[in-house]
């Protein structure tokens, strides 16, 4: 772990797992309650003079973060394909995300702008400052296990907050490189701390803690939920990004070989374990089996293996509790009437017997009622959902209590702005399986989470914003 500026070690092992081949790569320093304490204390002493430096002092200290992450991608995305399994392309791409969110924000830091307010009597001046809020504790998710540190420091340090990041224990490795890189570029000692170990001690720390003033959290709607009434104690800052149940939508007037295309894409890529991934596709039913024949072609195309190896496409999952749940819904879905296209198993044999495989897969006549409907999947599986019309579609893909990331593909202009405006999502990617980028805001409504990241929207979080008025002599 490392706290206040130092490395330091843990009450005990923890063993990180590759889930292309189960085996142990490496076994980690790991803490609970007391060096999460330490990290809090080391965060509010180093508070006071790093929010004093000038966002130019602050924003050095980012950019030398990237540029040392960018002399060591390679590295950087050979340890997230070990430890949480997706293909080396996608790692690369994560590492390259990671460092635009350093570099955006590093420049975002010198953009923190008050305001004068004109008052209603002459003898009053009303001014507004922002200010970092204090404390910041990051919990981050393993399937992105560089990024969302990225996506949650970068904003934060460059206001003035001082940190404590709490990554996953299934993805420990990634967190610890990007510490190594903290520790080279000379920041502060306090001012990033990480505390690696079991959610529980460490979690009911911090929010225990009155030192904390604000918490970032990415994962699941259910323990987002947990720590929302943990965090009333204090009254602490809350963002969150949370479970998703993206529709992706194919019009009668789409291109169809782009749709597929961009399903393949947004749906496959890391194993279909992001909160983002297309997760019920509504075929208009005039082009159904046209979209589902292209669809085929391109699936059946993916390679499957080690993420390590250049060839392959699409890796594993991230454990065998993550392949049972895929194939439960897959099975579900079978039992009430749905048919296979393609895929539908574990993957066995060979490479595939050692890890946690299962193949991307394709279900037809998915209807209301099964699991798959409901639930998120977090896996390779597109269930795919006749529709008549565009009101019907936009009823089904509003039919759950998430709103984070949803897609639709159309050629019409109007259809274009009807859609997206009815759309219950915080993000609407049209013709575009992969909206997203460090100059926009990331983040859902309902039961998907609060608060934006990126952007300069993704500031707003760890600023107080502090009124002064003051009474001046005429």
């Amino acid at each position: 772990m490392y706290i206040n500026g130092k490395f330091v070690a843990g009450s005990h092992p923890l063993d990180v797992v590759n889930p292309a081949t189960g085996e142990i790569i490496s076994s980690v320093q790991a803490g609970g309650e007391e060096e999460t304490r330490q990290a809090i204390r080391a965060a509010k002493g180093a508070f006071p003079a790093w929010a004093a430096l000038t966002a130019e002092e602050r924003s050095g200290y980012l950019l030398r973060v990237a540029e040392l992450m960018a002399e060591r991608k390679e590295t950087l995305a050979r340890t997230i394909t070990q430890e949480m399994g997706k293909v080396l392309h996608h790692a690369r791409y994560e590492v390259q995300s990671a460092i635009n969110f350093f570099r955006w924000y590093a420049e975002e830091a010198r953009r923190v702008y008050g305001e004068t307010i004109p008052a209603s009597r002459a003898n009053k001046r009303i001014f507004v400052i922002r200010q970092p809020v204090g404390v910041v504790a990051a919990i981050t998710p393993w399937n992105f296990p560089l990024s969302m540190i990225a996506r949650k420091l970068g904003p934060a340090l460059a206001v003035g907050c001082t940190v404590l990041v709490k990554p996953s224990r299934e993805t420990p490795l990634s967190a610890l490189e990007l510490f190594r890189i903290f520790d080279e570029a000379g920041l502060p000692p306090g001012v990033v701390n990480l505390v690696v170990g079991d959610s529980g001690p460490i979690t009911d720390a911090i929010m225990a803690s009155s030192d904390v003033r604000k918490i970032s959290f990415t994962g699941s709607t259910e323990v987002g939920k947990r720590l929302m009434s943990q965090a009333s104690g204090t009254m602490k800052r809350v963002s969150m990004e949370l479970g998703g149940h993206a529709p992706f939508i194919v019009f009668e007037d789409a291109d169809i070989d782009l749709a597929a295309k961009g399903l393949v894409q947004i749906k496959y890529v890391s194993n279909g374990q992001q909160c983002t991934c297309a997760n019920r596709v509504f075929v208009h039913e005039a082009v159904y089996d046209a979209f589902a024949a292209r669809l085929k072609e391109e699936v059946s195309a993916l390679r499957v293996g080690n993420g390590l190896d250049e060839s392959s496409q699409m890796g594993p999952l991230i454990n065998a509790k993550a392949v049972e749940k895929v194939h439960s819904q897959v099975e579900d879905a079978v039992e009430k009437g749905a048919v296979i296209l393609h895929g539908g198993c574990v993957l066995k044999g060979a490479e595939y017997d050692r890890g946690h495989f299962y193949a991307p897969t394709i279900l037809g006549d998915v209807k209301p009622g099964m699991k798959i409907m409901q639930e998120e999947t977090f896996g390779p599986v597109a269930p795919l959902i006749r529709f008549s019309d565009e009101e019907e579609a936009i009823r089904m893909a509003n039919d759950v209590n998430y709103g984070l990331a949803s897609y639709f593909y159309t050629n019409d202009l109007s259809r274009m702005f009807r859609v997206m405006e009815k759309l219950e999502y915080g993000m609407v990617g049209v013709n575009d399986p992969a909206p997203f980028a460090v100059q926009s805001p990331f983040g859902g409504v309902k039961e998907s989470g609060m608060g934006r990241e990126g952007g300069h929207h993704g500031l707003d979080d760890y600023l107080e914003t502090k009124m002064a008025s003051v009474a001046i002599r005429l």
